[in-house]
């Protein structure tokens, strides 16, 4: 929809020569024009800046692990998993708690509200409880006073997983009917039909992989407790009002008490969508049973195995086509990895 070219004439109103009566005013004519620039800024094709484009390159602009850390601000560090596929049977902390600087394990059983994430399909659990179902899935995680601290003592957490198969491949899962959502059926006409009637037809199959969307900026979380049961959270998130939901949900308090701030990421590009969720809810319930601030940083090894990634996608086609080479019949099986969970496996595989 476009606007329109329009104006108006303002009544002079009163006695001779057009005088205005007491009370009233002259208004001057007024346009509009679907062309006119924005006031206070340049129309569209204009080359402009970044709003922070100086901020980037004077090394100025603020990003999460920039933030002057609260007074007593502790830090976190996630147990991973080792295995793919496995039932969880333990874990021993002693050695870990027994590290300088180690002030607590966060486990399952110190989440205070919703032990599964609040995702589209509620299929995450915030820790794995009785399984593990990918290498580097969360299990806990270990708080002290350093980032290095925890880390160095979230290596020493020794897991007791009685391995399972797993399933690695999209062409694996569809075979053993392993679906995270129910497959879809898009069909137009009778192909069985169209490519019997093709002059030609060609049958194969391909893969396409899979990607690290590799923001510079790694995936972190600031969680600060506030008086009555409030909550400041500093996430770097393509998404701050799911984030609220997720952190909400997980502590078992209404939206309005948590306020998500995110004045830049260091790169997304959809990776930080729901993925930054997992880490504001994981420092939240960390702050939640320590009573402190609260800040999770991934180094980039972990950030790598935590988050989901762009999905590989195994495709099964026949085509019919012509001797000019049009199109007149396609069949077409294409199974995505969307890894354990549906997360947004359902609209990246909609596009």
């Amino acid at each position: 929809m476009t606007a329109r070219e329009g104006e108006f004439d303002a009544a002079t109103g009163g006695g001779p020569g057009g005088a205005a009566d007491a009370g009233e005013r002259n208004l001057a004519p007024a346009t509009q024009s679907p062309h006119a620039p924005a006031t206070g800024g340049p129309p569209a094709g204009v080359s402009r800046a970044h709003e922070s484009a100086r901020a980037h390159v004077a090394g100025e602009a603020t990003y999460i692990d920039d933030i002057p850390e609260v007074k007593g601000t502790l830090h976190a560090a996630p147990i991973l998993s080792t295995v793919a596929h496995g039932k969880l049977l333990g874990l021993d902390t002693q050695a870990a708690l027994a590290m300088p600087g180690v002030r607590g394990i966060v486990l399952p059983q110190d989440i205070p509200g919703g032990k599964v994430l609040a995702t589209f399909v509620h299929d995450e659990p915030v820790f794995a409880i009785d399984s593990v179902q990918h290498i580097g899935q969360v299990v806990g995680l270990v708080v002290a006073d350093t980032v290095m601290q925890a880390r160095r003592a979230a290596r020493q957490v020794q897991l007791k997983i009685a391995p399972l198969p797993p399933v690695l491949t999209p062409r694996a899962a569809h075979a053993a009917k392993s679906y995270v959502l129910p497959p879809v059926i898009v069909r137009r006409g009778e192909p069985e039909a169209a490519l019997k009637q093709s002059r030609y037809t060609l049958t194969g199959q391909l893969e396409v992989g899979g990607q690290e969307h590799f923001y510079l900026e790694g995936q972190v979380a600031y969680a600060l407790p506030l008086e009555q049961n409030q909550w400041w959270i500093h996430s770097s998130t393509q998404h701050p009002g799911e984030v609220q939901h997720w952190v909400s949900h997980a502590l078992g308090i209404d939206n309005h008490a948590v306020t998500v701030e995110c004045r830049r990421m260091g790169g997304g590009f959809g990776g930080k969508e729901t993925q930054a969720g997992h880490l504001a809810v994981w420092a939240a319930v960390a702050a939640h049973k320590l009573q402190r601030p609260i800040k999770l940083r991934l180094d980039r090894d972990d950030d790598f195995m935590v988050t989901g990634k762009r999905h590989p996608f195994a495709y099964e086609y026949s085509a019919g086509f012509d001797d000019t080479g049009r199109l007149t019949a396609l069949k077409l099986m294409m199974a995505a990895n969307c890894g354990f969970s549906a997360d947004l496996s359902g609209p990246v595989a909609d596009r």
